[in-house]
């Protein structure tokens, strides 16, 4: 007799039929376990059956995912894919256009299964749906006018079903002819295209341009900023998410030396004028999809920047020491003598010396050696140029003003803005790649042509009005950084709209508010250390503790909805996990789209007993992670990633929304282990109660008596005279 661990007992449907409850022995080969269940129908040829799932995924059972069959599943006995595959082959050719519209929509259905899918590659499916693709568009678009509405439409059937079978990662992208990518290129070309059509033609085109380099370059060819533009004018939010994701990814693998020229090409389309107003300006919510398609393409703008950030100025190099000279020449032009040009070559440099000293740069004699550091370069350079030209009495106070102060509290000029351009690098992360799970965009950076540039004017003058608050002297150059970076990351923080409201913003970020607000977070942190104290809080931590593990496992049993992640992330699949009530069993499942509020524990078909539970992997160790993918592997994916490992060789795979969730997620599992929880969160909340819990415990409350009961509600008025109406 089998151990029960590895018996499960299924309702197994067949059309006609009373469905059947049997005990699946998972040691028996599938194969056998197919033929009982024929056998008992009286079906021949068991060979011809399989089983899959009959909920909404329709997913076969096959000898690698059989683990997943849990007690009281429903499966259905269905055609074998193998079976299914070569009918669906026949039909799609079929001359009938009824029966070749259904079979396409089968098709489009079964094709999420990968069992299925290996199946349909294997009789060249893909190449059968790449020719229908060229060569019957034309028939597709007359059956349009002509075919029943509930018909659906044949061309994007063929179309959804070509994603579904490429989306499994089983044929390579560098197969295609230029012929099926001249033809998928002029549905998005073209004007008036169904929507169905064009959105999967832009998912195949971003596909194609992520996962080929050769692919990228006829693309390329093939479509054009102008063309993709009126796209985004449109009010169908799902069109111009894909739309910009195929920018996006034409931006991404374009080669270093095309990506500047390709910025140009969007700047005279005004895409961030266009962007601006028919998506972030328009009267509708921002879905999370569109969100990090804007915080993609913003990364890959402010990345343009890398370049000058990592170039050293050449000390030797004429052009570029002109520029300090401008710098210079729109300072103190209109105060240097008038037959200074004239004077001796001595007499020229010594004042050049000085006036390079009333700038602030490090260098007085050559200011030249100033940005030879990486970051930030003559990205530096070319943002003081900006803000002396475009900002030209507000840079001309600046510098005059902290000349006219003493040496020790002058604010330096040339040193502050290489020390802000590099700090402000770091914070908008140029040179890295985008997140795969990121969703931080910032509107007013879509606001200005130059935003990093505005960016940087903003903050330079933040900065000098921050020193000034500060009294601040050379020494304390570090601390206003400091200071500066802080006000900008708390103003950034809130997403204001456009650069005026940032500015505004910093306003009410001055010195005095940072230190206000520093002083408020010191008290809530504040940590005593005399022995009693460090004695009651070593007694009350235990408590504490039990109570965030508490919290962990009730979060859990409310459970979280997670993103699966693939090639092609336009299709958002979701699957939801849960801890049952008794803290047992975890319950798991597929969605069909991110839920509103909480899912029942029926919902989902997948269980894992707690028990059988061996460990908890994060970040690289996870299984998921060591797989290769585009944009995947980066440290952001990694530090939300993690997996349960259970039985031998079983894995659930997760990747958090975010590191709140992340945090949950990992102390609730460790604590239904056994285990410490360790994560950041912990320690922060550990904190904040066992400061609060002290404070309390310390209040004196010496001759107030407490009590037990809360004191009863009062009775009513007998009348309500008292009240003023203000009608």
């Amino acid at each position: 007799m089998p151990p029960p661990a590895d018996i499960v007992k299924v309702a197994i449907e067949w059309p006609g039929a009373y469905p059947k409850l049997m005990e699946i022995d998972q040691k028996k080969p599938l194969s056998a376990i197919i033929k009982e269940v024929c056998d008992g129908w009286s079906l021949a040829n068991h060979e011809y059956y399989a089983l899959q799932h009959a909920d909404s995924s329709n997913f076969y059972i096959t000898e690698k995912n059989r683990n997943e069959i849990k007690n009281g599943t429903i499966l259905r006995l269905t055609t074998s894919p193998a079976q299914n595959a070569q009918q669906l082959h026949e039909r799609i050719q079929s001359s009938s256009m009824d029966s070749k519209l259904e079979a396409l929509k089968d098709l489009a259905s079964l094709s999420r299964d990968v069992t299925f899918a290996q199946e349909f590659i294997n009789l060249d499916g893909i190449f059968l749906l790449t020719q229908m693709v060229e060569s019957g568009t034309e028939r597709y678009q007359k059956l349009q006018k002509i075919m029943k509405p509930c018909f659906g439409d044949m061309l994007s059937f063929t179309l959804t079903a070509f994603v579904e079978l490429m989306d499994h990662g089983i044929v390579s992208w560098d197969t295609f002819s230029v012929a099926f990518i001249k033809k998928i290129a002029s549905f998005v070309n073209k004007s008036g295209m169904d929507t169905s059509i064009l959105q999967r033609s832009l998912a195949i085109l971003e596909s194609m341009v992520l996962n080929s380099h050769d692919l990228y370059q006829k693309v390329a060819q093939e479509i054009t900023i102008g063309q993709l533009i009126p796209h985004l004018q449109g009010t169908d939010q799902e069109i111009q998410t894909y739309t910009i994701a195929v920018i996006n990814a034409l931006f991404l693998k374009a080669p270093d030396d095309r990506r500047q020229e390709m910025a140009n090409i969007l700047a005279q389309k005004q895409l961030r004028s266009i962007i601006l107003t028919h998506v972030i300006r328009a009267q509708r919510a921002i879905n999370n999809e569109m969100a990090h398609q804007l915080y993609v393409l913003q990364v890959l703008t402010f990345n343009l920047l890398e370049d000058r950030m990592m170039t050293k100025m050449d000390p030797q190099d004429q052009a570029q020491r002109d520029i300090i000279f401008e710098l210079r020449r729109i300072a103190f032009d209109a105060e240097s003598e008038p037959n200074a040009s004239s004077g001796s070559m001595e007499k020229r440099k010594s004042m050049y010396t000085r006036d390079y000293k009333k700038l602030g740069f490090i260098n007085h004699v050559n200011p030249a050696m100033d940005f030879t550091q990486t970051p930030p370069g003559m990205l530096a350079l070319d943002n003081m140029l900006y803000f002396a030209k475009q900002h030209q009495d507000a840079y001309i106070r600046i510098v005059l003003e902290n000349s006219s102060r003493e040496d020790k509290h002058e604010c330096p000029f040339g040193r502050s803005s290489i020390e802000l351009t590099k700090m402000l690098c770091e914070t908008l992360k140029v040179g890295e790649l985008p997140s795969e799970t990121c969703n931080d965009f910032h509107p007013m950076f879509f606001t200005h042509d130059r935003s990093f540039e505005e960016f940087f004017c903003i903050c330079i003058q933040l900065l000098n009005k921050t020193w000034k608050e500060m009294r601040a002297t050379s020494e304390d150059f570090n601390k206003v950084m400091q200071v500066v970076k802080e006000q900008v990351m708390r103003a950034l923080t809130t997403k204001p709209s456009s650069l005026d409201q940032f500015k505004s913003k910093l306003q009410n970020l001055s010195y005095t508010e940072i230190l206000k607000i520093r002083q408020s977070e010191r008290m809530n942190q504040e940590d005593f250390q005399s022995r009693p104290i460090l004695e009651l809080k070593e007694k009350i931590q235990p408590e504490i503790l039990e109570l965030i593990k508490q919290q962990r496992l009730n979060r859990l049993v409310e459970g979280t909805c997670f993103r699966k992640l693939n090639s092609r992330r336009r299709q958002d699949k979701f699957w939801y996990c849960r801890l049952s009530p008794n803290h047992k069993v975890l319950h798991y499942g597929d969605l069909e789209e991110s839920p509103q509020g909480e899912v029942p524990h029926d919902s989902l078909q997948d269980k894992l007993p707690v028990a059988d539970i061996k460990a908890v992997v994060t970040g690289k160790d996870c299984p998921h992670m060591k797989e290769k993918g585009a944009l995947k592997q980066n440290k952001e994916v990694l530090e939300l990633a993690f997996s349960i490992l259970y039985d031998s060789n079983c894995q659930l795979n997760f990747i958090a929304p975010d590191k709140h969730e992340y945090c949950i997620w990992t102390d609730g599992l460790n604590a239904l282990l056994g285990k410490d929880m360790l994560s950041e969160l912990t320690r922060n909340d550990l904190d904040t109660l066992l400061s609060m819990e002290i404070k309390l415990r310390l209040l004196d409350l010496e001759n107030i008596q407490i009590p037990d009961a809360p004191p009863p509600i009062p009775k009513e008025p007998s009348n309500y005279d008292f009240v003023y109406d203000c009608n």
